[in-house]
């Protein structure tokens, strides 16, 4: 058993990361924060449906005034570019979102819209460096290079995957000169069988600004169709 426990590589936690059992889909309300330099804060909420472990997403803004009703709408691709659109309702357009502009903030987060998106296994290489305890609980940290070929604002990333429940719980990343760019910390909490996110936190380290993600209102396997994963849908807030 020993022999098993250290003969785990980077990639076998990668796919253990990847096939942890998710919820078909979600349904939540999220409240987003932004925290400046100066502890100036803003916050928005959303209304957000996901499927199939956030390959698919839409959500709407529901607050503040000046945001309200703006739609994003996200479907991962395996074998071309993930789709990404954004509704402006003040300019009765949708727009899409290049993998040029990947590396753009989404509506002025410390998410780009890549962090928004999963990451292909085939897209990286995995090692794992050490263990290390957080908050008591025992880590596999793991560094996940992008290899060459692949478009991304990052030279590398360093998580921290808890070894009993395979949760990422923190994660580093670091820009294409190598400098820590953004920390980001991630909570969970249980519905049913399932690990859920109840709050993300990320961190740019390098302009000292903060957004933190809090989940409410999660609702789980409620049949969401596809066919609500669709551009149409962005001009309206769905029930």
């Amino acid at each position: 058993l020993i022999n098993l426990i250290f003969s785990d590589t980077g990639l076998d936690i990668a796919y253990k990361l990847e096939n942890r059992v998710k919820p078909k889909d979600m349904k939540a309300t999220l409240e987003m924060q932004l925290i400046n330099k100066k502890g100036h804060t803003r916050l928005s909420s959303l209304k957000s449906f996901t499927k199939n472990g956030g390959e698919k997403q839409i959500a709407w803004f529901l607050s503040p005034a000046d945001d309200k009703g703006i739609g994003f709408l996200k479907i991962e691709h395996n074998d071309k570019d993930d789709e990404m659109r954004i509704y402006l309702p003040a300019f009765k357009k949708v727009r899409r979102i290049s993998s040029k502009k990947k590396s753009d903030s989404f509506m002025g987060s410390d998410l780009s819209y890549e962090d928004m998106s999963n990451r292909n296994i085939e897209d990286n290489t995995y090692k794992l460096l050490s263990n290390e305890f957080i908050n008591n609980e025992e880590c596999y940290v793991l560094e996940i290079t992008p290899k060459s070929n692949i478009k991304t604002e990052y030279s590398k990333h360093i998580t921290w995957v808890t070894k009993n429940e395979i949760l990422p719980i923190k994660e580093q990343s670091y820009d294409k000169s190598g400098e820590l760019l953004k920390e980001k910390q991630f909570h969970f909490s249980k519905i049913d069988t399932y690990y859920i996110s109840n709050t993300i936190k990320v961190i740019n380290i390098q302009n000292n600004h903060t957004t933190i993600l809090t989940f409410k209102d999660v609702s789980i396997n409620t049949n969401i169709q596809d066919k609500i994963f669709h551009e149409k849908n962005l001009k309206r807030i769905l029930k």
